[in-house]
């Protein structure tokens, strides 16, 4: 899982297969959104939601060496966040300068993880599940239509992965165990 070091201003990517609470610590960590949330000790270090700083952390899994990387989005092809980048002002956060400054660039570095998620696409290194067309339900969505609308074509792109993929999938994962 990722997170954002608050200190460093730097991602953390951790994991845990034996500790029940640290694992718990971790997800909550990686999880928890700035300026609603508080921060996450983990290792004695201070610890925010990881997409701060690594969004679409895909990179990191191509560098560990992983052959097949999927990537699974919430927004169509051509999305980009059109909100401007601020200055985050130095009363919030004022212990963890690295935080502001990485927040305040927060759009920025999301618009170019998206485009490199698609220039890997093109180039054939990542596979990418998104939607077809512009997300209609917000954050908080209310409207059970548009939820269940969005489930739907969620399914029907995942379903559409396996037939395509899964076999190729599986024979990559089991040639590796042999």
């Amino acid at each position: 899982m990722v997170a954002t070091d608050c200190a460093s201003g730097h991602p953390v990517y951790l994991k845990e297969t034996h500790d029940r609470q640290r694992a718990c610590d971790i997800v909550k960590a990686s999880s928890s959104l700035p300026y609603v949330s508080k921060i996450v000790w983990v290792d004695g270090r201070p610890l925010l939601d990881g997409g701060i700083i690594d969004s679409i952390p895909v990179m990191r899994s191509i560098e560990a060496g992983h052959a097949t990387n999927v990537v699974i989005s919430t927004r169509n092809y051509g999305f980009r966040e059109l909100g401007k980048d601020r200055k985050i002002p130095p009363f919030v956060y004022r212990n963890y300068p690295r935080l502001r400054l990485a927040l305040s660039h927060r759009i920025r570095a999301y618009n170019q993880q998206l485009q490199l998620i698609e220039d890997l696409e093109h180039e054939d290194r990542i596979i990418c599940i998104r939607p077809r067309k512009p997300m209609q339900v917000r954050r908080i969505e209310k409207d059970v239509e548009k939820l269940e609308a969005l489930y739907e074509e969620g399914f029907a792109l995942g379903e559409q992965f396996c037939e395509t993929y899964g076999k190729y999938i599986r024979e990559e994962t089991s040639s590796k165990t042999k």
